[in-house]
Order: structure tokens, then C-alpha cells, then sequence
């Protein structure tokens, strides 16, 4: 498996090694014994799966309480998957950096705990999976404005199309206004 540095230290972008042939392929998705010599958590506590339609947009979500750091993949479809640093202490706080996830590359975002996290589906539809840190804590849940002009994302919607929000993610904060780490 190779791994690439993003522009924001501790973001990973994994590109694993699919072996293809006649049959299709096989990749291994999670390897600890490799994956921690490359910095990455060994334990994970949680499994989670999103199935989504072309043109939803979920997030930038987050917990306050108990931080969760998600390693994302997509296996049906294709997503623009998006993370923003939310550390003060952070050199890059408020920053964002993506990577365009789909079921061919099997890539996965490694999206440490201090961020927050969105995805914006290109395909018709698309299958997210991703494993946590920490388990979700409903109090602690928090969101943040996906078109905040101060994180200036350039989401790459539909021409003319709104993105499909939930009410949780049309009414987010802002980030000037939203609690965030140390």
C-alpha cells in the first residue's frame, strides 16, 4: 500500500494494491501489522456504511466530545471526500484538503480525530465505508456550514443543482461559531 502525504500534516490519502485479473481483483483494505509502522490506529471500535444518491452532500460533521478518526472508502460509486482541520493549536486549522474516493481507485482518506468530515456525491449513487475510533456519541455531534465562506471549499456540484441536505447540515454553524479542539 502506498501512502501520500496530503497538504495537512496527519491527513493520509492510502492507495492500496489491487491485484486484478479475469475474476476482478483483491485488495486488502485494512492490515494493522502495516498499517500502525505507518502511523495509523490500530483499534477501531465502530463500522459504519453510507449509501447515498447523486448530489447529496453529508457534512462536515464531527464529535466534540470523544473524537473520531475515520479511515473512508468507497465501494459502489464515486464521492468527493472532503476534511478540515478543526485543531487550534494546528498550524493549519481551518483548512481543508479532499480526494476523489470512487469503488475503482480504492483509495482510502485516513482523517485523523480533531476533523471534521463531508462528502458530496458525484456518481448516481454511492456506498461509503468507513471504520472509527470512537463510537457515536449523539450529544457530542456537531456539524459545521459546508459552504462556509471562510473554508471556501470548492465543492465540485451538479451546474444548477443545490446539493440534497439534511436539516442537521442546512442549518450547521459556521465555523467562527462552532466549538472546535485545542
Amino acid at each position: 500500500m502506498k501512502v501520500r502525504k496530503t497538504k495537512i500534516r496527519d491527513l493520509l490519502l492510502l492507495e492500496p494494491t489491487i491485484h486484478r485479473d479475469a475474476r476482478g481483483f483483491f485488495l486488502e483494505s485494512w492490515r494493522e501489522d502495516r498499517l500502525t509502522e505507518m502511523g495509523l490506529p490500530a483499534h477501531f471500535v465502530q463500522d459504519n456504511h453510507s449509501h447515498s444518491v447523486k448530489g447529496t452532500l453529508r457534512g462536515l460533521h464531527y464529535q466534540i466530545e470523544q473524537p473520531q478518526g475515520k479511515l473512508v472508502r468507497v465501494v459502489a460509486g464515486e464521492v468527493f471526500d472532503v476534511a478540515v482541520d478543526l485543531r487550534r493549536s494546528s498550524p493549519t486549522f481551518g483548512q481543508w484538503d479532499s480526494a476523489v474516493l470512487t469503488a475503482g481507485n480504492q483509495w482510502q482518506f485516513w482523517i485523523p480525530p480533531g476533523f471534521a468530515h463531508g462528502f458530496y456525491v458525484l456518481s448516481e449513487a454511492a456506498d461509503l465505508l468507513y471504520k472509527c475510533t470512537e463510537y457515536y456519541l449523539p450529544g457530542g455531534d456537531r456539524a459545521i456550514q459546508w459552504d462556509d465562506p471562510d473554508l471556501g471549499i470548492d465543492w465540485p456540484l451538479a451546474a444548477g443543482c443545490a446539493p440534497i441536505l439534511s436539516s442537521k447540515d442546512a442549518g450547521a454553524s459556521r465555523l467562527r461559531d462552532a466549538p472546535t479542539y485545542p
